[in-house]
């Protein structure tokens, strides 16, 4: 919940002036303003012939319907979104969502000709207590319920340590490829060998141009989930383009 329609747009152009096409070539960005700034964005990107994608922090499972202060994924497809972040751990910790109703965004989601980036994470007391893979996993496979091998090869999977996020502690590159390699594992034994090396598995917490290399360095982190250093446009470029020569 951060910067107005006008801020927006001026991170949005300094991003897009710190990148260059060689950039994009090398890596897919990209961005999640809040509801709000979502049309003012879309049409910078869209004039500007930005080769940056549109997405959104959240969405509805419902197309339409009372369910006021929601947004519904028809009318984020509209808007040219093309990535939807659901089950944040903000929303789980502070709105109340749970792994059945991100089953449902995730399935709208796909019907509505989006990608959904799922998130998945555990407590500092799950960790500290050896629950961090039962957690992961389970709110994996919960997620995805239902779903066809086809969908979840597209779908991106972003593993969030709940205590990394927006505390300056960072897992180290060790410990994030230990659980994305056990849900890349977990995808492939629930929905085959394709979907689990198709299926994008990013990394979030904390992350910032210091740690980004070490973590990509990883066989199985595709990319980041990028938060707090994504509001400084000159800090998100670097992580875009870390090991730029």
């Amino acid at each position: 919940m951060n910067l107005t329609h006008l801020e927006a747009i001026a991170v949005v152009q300094k991003l897009a002036y710190s990148l260059d096409h060689q950039d994009y070539s090398r890596v897919d960005v990209s961005i999640h303003p809040p509801f709000t700034a979502l049309r003012s964005v879309q049409t910078v990107l869209d004039v500007d012939d930005i080769p940056i994608a549109l997405g959104a922090q959240n969405v509805h499972w419902e197309q339409s319907g009372a369910y006021t202060g929601e947004v519904s994924p028809g009318m984020l497809a509209k808007l040219h979104v093309r990535y939807t972040i659901v089950g944040h751990s903000e929303r789980r910790q502070h709105f109340g969502e749970t792994d059945e109703t991100v089953n449902k965004k995730v399935k709208a989601v796909a019907g509505a000709g989006m990608t959904s980036i799922m998130c998945v994470g555990e407590t500092l007391e799950e960790r500290e207590a050896g629950d961090t893979e039962a957690k992961v996993l389970g709110q994996v496979r919960a997620g995805l319920a239902g779903l066809s091998p086809e969908v979840v090869a597209g779908l991106v999977i972003a593993y969030e340590p709940i205590w990394a996020i927006g505390t300056g502690r960072t897992a180290t590159p060790g410990d994030a490829q230990a659980v994305c390699g056990s849900v890349r594992s977990a995808v492939s034994a629930d929905f085959g060998a394709a979907a689990g090396a198709s299926v994008r598995i990013q990394y979030g917490g904390s992350v910032n141009p210091e740690s980004i290399g070490a973590l990509m360095a990883e066989a199985d982190i595709d990319g980041a989930l990028v938060g707090g250093a994504s509001l400084d446009p000159s800090q998100f470029a670097r992580i875009a383009t870390y090991g730029r020569a």
